[in-house]
């Protein structure tokens, strides 16, 4: 370990393997997914345990060091990404399954746990948790929750600040905040938790969270076709709702430039419609019942009321996750386009730091 006495400090809490400090070692923590925004921490610090995060907190905050709470760094605007000499703390490691219950349709996981094994965690139990994103692989819940993250299934189950029943946390003093509580009437005083959904770290590190479950629908329908214009698409998913009501899980517009750019990097990608349009939706429907010749005529509906252009509607789960993964990869599409330079978007941001940092003239 270098000389750095903190860095020494924080080395003998989660060991000397768990501190990161040279320039490869941390080159993936200190740049963000896109590779726009980067930094130099003073050091990437990875606790595995929620007492280890409280003492990382308690020296760094004695030292006066800030700190930078990292999850699966598959942000997109920079804000886990460190500008320089802060401490980033990775909470990676945090990453298990503490507890299910699907009689209380709850599950408690730790903040670094990936979204994916928290849905297949409740798969496993007969059950559904509905935080849907194209990063679930590798983005972790305690982002989610410091994000707030609506996901693509937002209109039937709400952000994650709705699907968070307790929460467990490190504050800035390091002391550790219990609310993991599964309770669902529970009227008694302030509800702490929603101090901390979307801060993004600012007030305490988030290191586990107790998050609602539901059935699994039975049934699931995807569909995709085509609009004129973005509000004929709120016209139609007011429509949808009418007639199918809460069965419409989803509903994603996207614009025919971010279809080019799927078609242009990702190799194998289709169009789903056969002519252009300028743009096109993404709607799933899911309900206990067989809803399919609702859906259907609900569609037919819309097109002689001239809604919509076209519409396909997946015959497999095949067909259906083909339709996702052309909503999901135009991240990547977008990162694969040439962009400015990391240099002026890093310029941009520091500006604005330096702008929300500066004091209040009276």
């Amino acid at each position: 370990m270098s000389g750095d006495p903190l860095l020494a400090r924080l080395s003998e809490i989660v060991g000397d393997t768990q501190v990161l400090t040279g320039a490869e070692d941390v080159k993936s923590y200190a740049t963000d997914w896109r590779g726009r925004y980067f930094g130099v921490p003073r050091g990437v610090v990875r606790p595995a345990s929620t007492q280890e995060v409280a003492q990382v907190v308690r020296c760094c905050a004695q030292a006066g060091v800030p700190m930078v709470p990292q999850g699966g760094n598959t942000g997109l605007c920079g804000g886990a990404t460190p500008i320089g000499n802060e401490v980033l703390i990775s909470l990676t490691r945090l990453n298990r399954v503490r507890h299910t219950d699907p009689l209380n349709n709850a599950i408690t996981v730790e903040a670094g746990c990936p979204l994916q094994r928290v849905q297949e965690a409740a798969a496993d139990a007969g059950r559904l948790f509905p935080l849907s994103l194209a990063a679930e692989g590798t983005a972790t819940i305690g982002g989610n929750l410091s994000t707030n993250a609506g996901g693509v299934q937002v209109l039937r189950y709400g952000n994650t600040r709705d699907l968070t029943l307790g929460l467990e946390v490190v504050l800035p003093s390091g002391e550790i905040w219990d609310g993991l509580r599964a309770l669902r009437k529970d009227n008694t005083g302030y509800d702490m938790k929603h101090l901390f959904i979307g801060a993004e770290g600012t007030l305490g590190l988030i290191t586990a969270a107790t998050l609602k479950l539901f059935p699994r629908p039975k049934h699931v329908v995807t569909a995709w076709g085509s609009v004129s214009s973005p509000m004929q698409a709120v016209q139609l998913l007011g429509y949808l709702r009418d007639r199918v009501g809460d069965s419409v899980t989803a509903f994603e517009l996207i614009s025919s430039v971010s279809l080019e750019l799927v078609m242009r990097h990702i190799p194998g990608s289709r169009l789903p419609l056969a002519g252009p349009a300028p743009w096109q939706f993404l709607v799933e429907f899911s309900s206990a019942g067989e809803m399919l010749a609702e859906v259907t005529d609900a569609f037919q509906e819309a097109m002689r009321d001239a809604l919509i252009g076209d519409v396909v509607i997946a015959g497999t789960l095949t067909q259906a996750q083909a339709l996702w993964a052309m909503r999901e990869n135009i991240s990547e599409a977008q990162k694969r386009e040439e962009s400015p330079s990391s240099t002026t978007y890093r310029c941009r941001f520091l500006a604005s730091l330096s702008l929300l940092r500066a004091p209040m003239k009276r």
